[in-house]
């Protein structure tokens, strides 16, 4: 089995990690509007927040 030479620091460790996290395959699409989002967040469309395809909040244009 193969052993590393050297200890890899946890910074260098850590940096080669953080690739992984940009991956373009973290957006869900929404059913009711079809609009493409992060997974688990709401997200604004049209003025109404939508959260797992309901309205949970509508904005107010009235300011």
């Amino acid at each position: 089995m193969a052993h590393p030479k050297r200890k890899i620091s946890k910074t260098r460790r850590d940096k080669r990690r953080t690739h992984v996290k940009a991956v373009a395959d973290n957006l869900a699409t929404c059913p009711t509007t079809g609009q493409a989002h992060k997974f688990h967040r709401a997200h604004w469309h049209e003025g109404k927040l939508y959260y797992k395809g309901k309205v949970v909040m509508e904005k107010d244009l009235a300011v």
